[in-house]
């Protein structure tokens, strides 16, 4: 008689872990503004650390009214993966122990070359984007650059899709085997444009052919009845839904990235 045949046991998938594992707090992040906490999730013999933002522990805003930061955080995530770049780390929106939160896979951040810097200097150097002249004490000041990296232009073309109204230096994190992700996505969708980011570097610049592929996709995507459309539409209010496909259309027809509106301040702060 054979042998029975062996079935190998199942791969537990990220989202899988992150939704269904049981939850335990390790502890609080205590320098966000908002309740953030530090968990280990375990699943199916699985385990990883996670952050825990629960719904309860949001301050409203009064230029955000609708929704909430968690499902915008998650809808982030499935606008980073639609795009096929995977720029955001898995994030889901589940029960956890203080009720309703996103959950979202931790980084840890790998040790890599600066991103941003502070440089006296009028006119970046090669391989540098130029942000701004920023205040550096005693009536000085100093220019801000960000690194030319095709993984932050790619994320400058993410925010501008989800208008992003927080893009800050400490939400970037480099990760290992050359991977840049994003985190913090709470303020975005908002049906007025109030893109604040430090990625300006490429203002005015026309998108790569590959930004436009993207784009184009995104727009078949989030078509009534799309995939993307379908999930968004349970995180997001259709009118944000709406100027998501707007702010799609206009990049595509203007073929650039974006430019500072100059009706508010186009850097957000603190910048780091």
């Amino acid at each position: 008689m054979s042998a029975p045949e062996r079935i190998p046991p199942r791969s537990v998938t990220t989202a899988e872990l992150l939704a269904k594992g049981e939850l335990k707090v390790r502890g609080r992040i205590r320098e966000a503004s908002n309740a953030v906490l530090f968990c280990s999730v375990t699943y199916e013999g699985r385990e990883a650390s996670c952050v825990y933002k629960p719904v309860a522990g949001e301050r409203p805003l009064w230029d955000f009214p609708d929704g909430n930061l968690a499902r915008r955080e998650v809808a982030a995530y499935e606008v980073s993966e639609a795009t096929g770049w995977g720029l955001v780390p898995t994030t889901v929106l589940r029960d956890g122990p203080y009720g309703e939160g996103m959950c979202q896979l931790w980084i840890e951040a790998a040790a890599e070359s600066e991103l941003l810097a502070l440089v006296d200097a009028e006119e970046p150097e090669a391989g540098w984007k130029a942000i701004g002249f920023a205040e550096v004490g005693e009536g000085k000041t100093a220019l801000l650059v960000h690194a030319d990296d095709e993984r932050l232009r790619r994320l400058a073309v993410l925010d501008a899709v989800i208008n992003n109204a927080d893009r800050k230096g400490g939400h970037l994190l480099p990760a290992d085997e050359g991977r840049l992700y994003g985190i913090d996505h709470g303020v975005t969708f908002n049906a007025e444009n109030k893109l604040r980011t430090l990625l300006w570097g490429w203002a005015g610049e026309s998108l790569t052919p590959e930004s436009i592929e993207v784009l184009q996709g995104l727009r078949e995507a989030l078509r009534d009845g799309g995939g993307l459309a379908g999930k968004l539409a349970e995180l997001i209010t259709a009118v944000e839904l709406d100027a998501t496909r707007a702010r799609v259309d206009a990049l595509l027809a203007a073929g650039k990235h974006p430019e500072p509106s100059g009706e508010w301040p186009a850097i957000p702060w603190p910048p780091v």
